[in-house]
């Protein structure tokens, strides 16, 4: 072997054992791992060609995948006395299906509330629409109406140690999946939501945006800018080096741009530059484009309302959605050299019993699930490392020597833990879902918003 070679392919074992150690399991672990410049590939940038990320809403652990065997989760949390306020009480959670009629609120109040300091044990003091029963939040999903992502966790990877980046709901979540961050000045950061819709660029004259400073103070709108917004994304490192890239997203009604929100809709140079027409493009051609040979190197989705888990939306339709686009990735050229990420994007007010380590004034927010699906992706692996959404960003950076945003993907504990690049890839095995491939490719929208909260 050459001496060149030989170096190479020492500090690709060396980067990633450091960022091995670096990641940390249980509740802990907030240590940043050491960052080590290198030009040889790293391990995923050698397997890996393409990521696409599927954007879910407003579950959690506990809610998700209650029992699954290996994560931690209970079938009982703790909540606050109505009528003894300080004195914490036991709630059972109860067993439900995946379909929730009423959608519980999830901004930064709620998540302070919720959290209460770390004793995760404010989620019934927050009432839920008109309903009376401050308990509703406290429950899970029958495990039959979430199979297929059962059976995803038992061939591939279930994180159950993944927490939002920030206290708050799905604008700034969907940003910190673009951008790592929020933060529009040296002392603060974006929070919550626009005053209007949609949240982006095309939001009506006036509309104003949610801060919150670097000394932890919540300013409400009007307090922030109109949201479109100047900060880097993905978008410019990946721009930078020639990597492609696609937005998918559902559309609104007659129209497609804009919408009720829409990540890079918030981007002004995106909104108003040719990627607007190119690279963001509607969630009815992603399986005609993965048919097809036209899958990006990078994908974000964000599903149809009806397919979302979101509170609300139809009653079981998102874990069919989900198997059908990973089957599709599955039976396809792509499987060999693809990484899917399966994230939800917030809590969605639901209960989980797990407190989110407070690194900065932003968060991290409540745990989330999040599956990891590839032919290089450890088998029924739990992994306990904390990641947040920065976390994927850095793994996408590493994969294509992009260098850093410098936002919480600093910060963040890699994925590359929850992958053997070492193994020859796996063969797909199919996976089972009650709603077909032609079901999907045939659904016309719903025409929905995908969140307004």
């Amino acid at each position: 072997m050459k001496i060149s070679r030989l170096l190479s392919c020492c500090l690709a074992a060396t980067a990633a054992a450091v960022a091995a150690c670096g990641g940390s399991s249980g509740g802990g672990g907030g240590t940043t791992p050491p960052v080590i410049p290198s030009a040889s590939p790293t391990p995923s940038g050698q397997k890996i060609q393409h990521v696409v990320i599927l954007i879910q809403e407003n579950r959690t652990v506990d809610n998700l995948f209650n029992g699954y065997p290996g994560a931690d989760t209970v079938t009982q949390g703790m909540g606050q006395d109505p009528n003894n306020p300080g004195k914490q009480i036991v709630i059972k959670l109860k067993q439900m299906p995946l379909q929730m009629k009423l959608a519980p609120h999830n901004g930064y109040p709620q998540f302070e509330a919720s959290y209460d300091g770390g004793k995760m044990d404010g989620f019934n003091t927050i009432r839920v629409e008109n309903n009376q029963d401050l308990s509703y939040v406290y429950q899970y999903a029958n495990r039959s109406d979430v199979q297929p992502y059962w059976n995803l966790a038992q061939q591939y990877v279930l994180a159950d140690r993944t927490f939002s980046t920030q206290g708050s709901g799905s604008f700034t979540a969907h940003q910190d999946l673009i951008a790592a961050g929020t933060k529009i000045n040296s002392t603060q950061a974006l929070i919550d939501f626009p005053s209007q819709q949609p949240w982006g660029c095309d939001a009506p004259a006036g509309t104003t945006t949610a801060l919150i400073t670097t000394k932890k103070v919540y300013l409400p709108t009007p307090a922030g800018p109109f949201p479109c917004l100047g900060y880097k994304t993905l978008r410019d490192l990946l721009d930078a080096k020639g990597v492609s890239w696609k937005y998918y997203v559902p559309p609104i009604g007659s129209g497609f741009d804009g919408n009720i929100w829409n990540a890079f809709d918030a981007i002004h140079a995106v909104r108003y530059g040719s990627e607007w027409k190119t690279n963001v493009v509607a969630t009815t051609n992603l399986l005609p484009d993965i048919s097809s040979g036209k899958l990006a190197s990078v994908t974000w989705v964000c599903p149809d309302f009806a397919n979302s888990d979101h509170p609300g939306s139809h009653p079981d339709m998102g874990p069919s959605w989900v198997a059908q686009v990973v089957n599709a990735i599955g039976q396809s050229q792509y499987w060999n050299t693809t990484a899917i990420v399966v994230v939800w994007d917030d809590w969605g007010g639901l209960y989980d019993h797990v407190p989110p380590q407070q690194i900065d004034y932003q968060g991290l927010g409540i745990r989330v699930p999040m599956l990891i699906v590839s032919p290089y992706a450890k088998k029924g692996y739990v992994s306990h490392t904390q990641y947040e959404f920065g976390s994927l960003v850095k793994f996408i950076e590493a994969t294509w020597n992009l260098g850093s945003l410098g936002n919480t993907d600093v910060r963040a504990n890699t994925i590359d833990d929850s992958f053997n690049f070492l193994q020859n890839p796996r063969p797909f095995s199919p996976i089972p879902a009650k709603y077909s491939r032609t079901f999907f490719l045939h659904q016309r929208p719903s025409n929905h918003p995908l969140d307004d909260e």
